[in-house]
């Protein structure tokens, strides 16, 4: 987080600089209100455009990478996942028992609102070890 402010921080410096040198072209001359400034002026190659388009473009550029570079993979298929839930069971109070597979193993845990613990190591039944293979 404090590295996506300091990269805000940076980008609007960048375009505050960027406006400030394109002002700086003018700040000789002398505006009059009322006075038709197309009729004194030279035409320019619009430059303060150029600048605006080219930071524009920057901060879009920064924008998608740091989209990019935060977006997070499609989540796994349940085949493809280790840890597992295979069956909940509701004891009243809140409390809970939970069979759990990790990795082909399967836990027995008791769940309570101020902890988890793990009751016992379970066995692989016949009907997983037949689905397996």
């Amino acid at each position: 987080m404090n590295r996506s402010r300091a990269t805000f921080a940076a980008l609007t410096a960048l375009a505050w600089a960027a406006a400030s040198f394109a002002a700086t072209a003018d700040e000789t001359k002398i505006i009059f209100p009322g006075a038709s400034s197309t009729a004194n002026s030279p035409a320019t190659g619009g430059g303060l455009g150029l600048v605006t388009l080219l930071v524009g473009v920057a901060l879009a550029g920064v924008g998608a990478w740091l989209i990019w570079r935060n977006r997070t993979g499609a989540p796994l298929s349940r085949d493809a996942r280790q840890l597992s839930i295979q069956e909940t069971r509701s004891l009243g109070n809140r409390q809970y028992l939970v069979v759990a597979s990790y990795e082909d193993k399967k836990f027995l845990l008791g769940v309570t609102p101020g902890r988890i613990e793990m009751l016992t190591p379970l066995a692989a039944s016949a009907d997983d070890e037949d689905a397996r293979a």
